[in-house]
């Protein structure tokens, strides 16, 4: 009845170093791959195993501030907290670096696997004490049912893999079950990373320029909008490639082709106007931007202050120090500077008293209903007195009527730009824009108010 012999035991002992992980004291991933394919091959109905792959939320923050020691101790808590909410059916594992995954094989799925996701996702939101410190990291997880979404473990890993891909890209802390749009999206977002890739090298990315007006009717100017013409999709929205280019660290390449080529066409326009280009967040942290811009406006020999380049608010939430040197770097430059979207993020009054700022850009958010909200028409009203007060001029976006732009030109808005005064153009038709007078445009647009108050090109 003993414990077998040395020879057994000393292979027992073996056996559980292969499996499990020395750490944590969980199964390993050889463990995980055993248990998960035999668990696939005892099948009875489509979702007999439930497979959670988890994913600490913040993991990395800590480590890199913290050290590899509190980062080690982290790991052996959270695996302790993942080990104390199951129940019985369901084994843990740590498959590598802060990802654990759990096999769930009980009936009454898919809601046990949910329940299961929920009471993890709850173990983690209360902060983890370390030498008295709180440090707080969250879960997602990506859950995926065998046999229905795969029948071999690879293809189960995969589909969790996919659902945990999408839990982050919903904001973290939370769980997501596998799904095929998943999967398809997925899939488009990989074929688009790679012609993202060779859509510089093919000629596919082109600027349209949308003109900027001076109240009440002459254009000083445009902004440079970027666009993919892909071969077989067609056109496709910047609000969708530039994402994967920021996340594929291709945004340097891409900006500076940008500002190049912004600066390039502006040089064919009287040297009155200016153009505008809106900075990625990825390109103004990347350190080099300063440099990058100060050799473009050399080479293409276009004065500094007819460049204005656009950052929005959330640019300026990450590491202030080194903003507000590359703002004053650029503004020593002569480049003009201005801030988009204002109003609809954060909207810090500090970032107007740090940052030297040429122009605010007001969120079309608070144009559409301004001839009839009265709360738009006192936010408006407020940002241009605050603006003026403080010698920044003020451009309204998305101007789409008459009656709006009457408004704006009534309360003093220095520049104005939408599709009512002129949509995106292609860089020759803006020669034609620019040489047509103002009061075409405004016949065209065929408002009485707009034309009494015109005034020729300044």
């Amino acid at each position: 009845g003993g414990r077998g012999s040395p020879e057994e035991q000393e292979r027992m002992m073996l056996l559980h170093q292969a499996t499990h992980d020395a750490l944590t004291g969980l199964q390993n991933r050889r463990g995980f791959s055993e248990n998960l394919q035999q668990a696939l091959s005892v099948v009875d109905e489509p979702n007999a195993t439930a497979l959670l792959q988890i994913d600490l939320d913040g993991f990395k923050a800590v480590n890199d501030t913290l050290g590899h020691g509190t980062g080690d101790t982290l790991l052996q808590l959270a695996a302790g907290r993942i080990r104390d909410t199951l129940q019985d059916g369901e084994l843990a594992y740590r498959l590598a670096g802060d990802e654990f995954a759990v096999i769930q094989s009980r009936t009454g799925q898919p809601a046990e696997a949910e329940r299961l996701a929920g009471a993890l996702i709850e173990a983690f939101k209360a902060p983890f004490m370390i030498n008295d410190i709180p440090v707080f990291v969250g879960a997602s997880i990506g859950i995926a049912f065998g046999p229905g979404h795969a029948t071999e473990g690879e293809q189960l890993m995969k589909a969790a893999d996919i659902a945990l891909y999408a839990a982050k890209r919903d904001g973290r802390g939370c769980a997501r079950i596998f799904n095929r749009s998943m999967q398809l999206l997925l899939e488009q977002r990989e074929n688009l990373r790679r012609s993202l890739r060779m859509a510089l090298d093919r000629n596919e990315l082109y600027l349209e320029y949308q003109p900027l007006i001076r109240a009440p009717a002459s254009v000083v100017g445009f902004e440079a909008l970027l666009r993919w013409r892909h071969p077989e999709v067609g056109t496709i929205p910047p609000s969708v490639f530039i994402p994967i280019a920021e996340a594929d660290g291709l945004m340097d390449e891409i900006g500076r082709w940008v500002i190049e080529e912004a600066c390039r066409q502006a040089t064919r326009w009287p040297s009155s106007l200016t153009v505008a280009v809106n900075l990625s967040p990825a390109q103004f942290l990347s350190g080099s931007l300063t440099d990058t811009v100060a050799q473009i406006v050399d080479a293409v020999g276009i004065r500094a202050d007819r460049l204005e380049l656009e950052i929005t608010e959330t640019v300026l939430l990450e590491q202030t120090v080194d903003n507000i040197d590359t703002l004053n770097t650029l503004n020593v430059l002569g480049i003009r500077i201005a801030l988009d979207d204002f109003g609809t993020y954060y909207s810090s009054l500090s970032y107007l008293k740090n940052f030297p700022f040429d122009t605010l850009k007001i969120d079309r958010y608070f144009i559409k209903d301004l001839e009839t909200d009265r709360k738009s028409q006192t936010i408006v009203r407020s940002i241009i007195g605050m603006a003026h007060g403080l010698g920044i001029s003020v451009t309204a976006e998305g101007v789409e009527t008459p009656g709006q732009a009457q408004w704006l030109i009534r309360e003093d808005c220095d520049y104005l730009q939408g599709d009512f005064l002129g949509r995106p153009l292609g860089a020759e038709a803006t020669r034609d824009f620019i040489r047509r007078s103002p009061k075409e445009l405004i016949r065209e647009s065929g408002d009485e108010i707009w034309r009494s108050s015109v005034r020729p090109h300044a």
